[in-house]
């Protein structure tokens, strides 16, 4: 192993130790079947609803959508909260699980057991700054504050992640919410907010035409060598001005990251049989209603293919699920379309930022 990946690993380690990593004993389900999201202006707790209207429900199934502060206590809940047996996670989070588990017994002991249904699609990164900001690049924002969100998310992972891999560096970082950190950004001007969400995300998609005074979105240059070293962990993604209308003039790109359908191995003791005897029935309501989930879903389910790629050293797929996802083929992606906001009265930076 070399002393990169020495230093990597341990730097995840502090930050999973720091978002309370250890036994999940917390929280209680008031439903027995549910599937811990994120926050509840996020792309994953859109997924979920749709999970649970176009998948779950026809399927004779009450699944449970539970807001979360992201990837990392999602993967927590998964494992130790009876109540939850579908997660989203980020795939960086999980390889980071995966890589720490060698290491560290908590680790091993959480991840061990977490099985992957399907990937879904990619989660692109934002990075936003002060509209008359000198920066326009992400490959830029070195020396930066970035705001990466509560400690537990997978924003604050990834950003530490894709830091390291374009600068060799720990980001400094401040942890407010989405919300509070660009009303901020509006007004002292200073720092770097990220932001990792499926576009359109609705965050950014409710933001006023004002909005472009106030803030940008920066592009990734993907001759830049220190883009490029990011690029052996992350994707690209073309965001889209349709997207996002009020803050792009033209498409541009950025970082992404895959979200991933997580469950734990229900395979195992009479108790955990009709768990797993509701996943492959939800497995069979996913392949007969994709169509309906990406006509009338989130438009990142247009996205989604149901396809079992490599996923690499340590990674697993769920067989009861595989076995009957592998019956259905993916139609073809159609043409998305943006949420239409509905304005309400507010102060004028939360107005302008599309949060009230």
């Amino acid at each position: 192993m070399s002393d990169y990946t020495k230093r990597w690993l341990a730097a995840t380690l502090q930050l999973l130790v720091a978002a309370g990593f250890g036994l999940w004993t917390g929280y209680t389900s008031a439903l027995p079947f549910n599937i811990t999201t994120a926050a509840e202006r996020g792309t994953y707790i859109q997924i979920g609803k749709d999970l649970a209207q176009f998948v779950a429900k026809p399927a004779g199934i009450d699944l449970g959508v539970l807001p979360s502060a992201g990837s990392i206590e999602n993967v927590k809940r998964l494992r130790y909260d009876p109540g939850v047996k579908l997660a989203i996670v980020q795939q960086d989070v999980y390889q980071a699980f995966l890589d720490i588990a060698p290491i560290d017994r908590n680790a091993a002991d959480i991840i061990r057991p977490l099985r992957v249904i399907l990937p879904l699609y990619d989660e692109e990164i934002y990075f936003l700054v002060a509209a008359d900001s000198p920066m326009n690049f992400v490959h830029e924002i070195k020396g930066q504050t970035i705001n990466s969100g509560p400690p537990g998310s997978g924003t604050s992972l990834s950003v530490s992640t894709l830091y390291r891999a374009m600068f060799g560096d720990e980001p400094a970082t401040s942890r407010l919410s989405n919300e509070d950190a660009l009303v901020k950004l509006t007004t002292d001007k200073r720092g770097v907010v990220a932001i990792v969400g499926g576009q359109p995300t609705a965050l950014l998609v409710n933001m006023k035409p004002e909005v472009r005074q106030y803030l940008k979105i920066l592009r990734v240059d993907p001759d830049n060598p220190a883009t490029k070293a990011a690029l052996k962990t992350y994707s690209l993604s073309n965001v889209r001005q349709i997207s996002y209308p009020n803050l792009l003039s033209a498409d541009q790109l950025t970082f992404a990251v895959k979200a991933l359908l997580v469950t734990y191995d229900f395979s195992y003791g009479k108790r955990q049989r009709p768990s797993a005897t509701t996943l492959v029935k939800f497995a069979r309501s996913l392949c007969d209603n994709l169509p309906v989930l990406q006509d009338s879903g989130h438009s990142k389910w247009r996205d989604v293919k149901i396809a079992f790629p490599d996923l690499g050293a340590g990674w697993r797929y769920y067989p009861p699920t595989t076995a009957e996802l592998r019956k259905c083929a993916a139609p073809p992606p159609s043409e998305p379309t943006a949420p239409v906001s509905t304005p309400d009265s507010c102060t004028p930076e939360k107005r302008i930022l599309g949060l009230c």
